[in-house]
């Protein structure tokens, strides 16, 4: 149960920091540095930050969001896959 609450949490900060980053570009403020957004992403929110690059149309066109992010959701996937498996057999 803990391990599920945390992976949601973080998918959700990562997807209110694209939007907060999304909503300062726009007012042209201070912007969340693209390495803070890449590592909530790799650290457990992947699905959080894709899910924030379709709905607010951001980072987008930057290829290391369009790469990096589905690849960091795939290993996620693949990691509490076998994490699953580990714990169920």
């Amino acid at each position: 149960m803990f391990l599920e609450s945390c992976i949601i949490l973080i998918n959700v900060i990562t997807f209110l920091l694209f939007g907060e980053d999304k909503k300062r570009a726009r007012q042209n403020k201070y912007r969340i540095p693209e390495r803070t957004l890449l590592l909530f992403a790799f650290f457990g929110g992947a699905f959080g930050a894709l899910i924030g690059m379709k709905t607010f149309h951001h980072k987008t066109r930057k290829r290391k969001f369009r790469i990096g992010v589905p690849m960091f959701l795939i290993m996620q996937l693949l990691v509490l896959f076998f994490l699953f498996v580990l714990h169920n057999s």
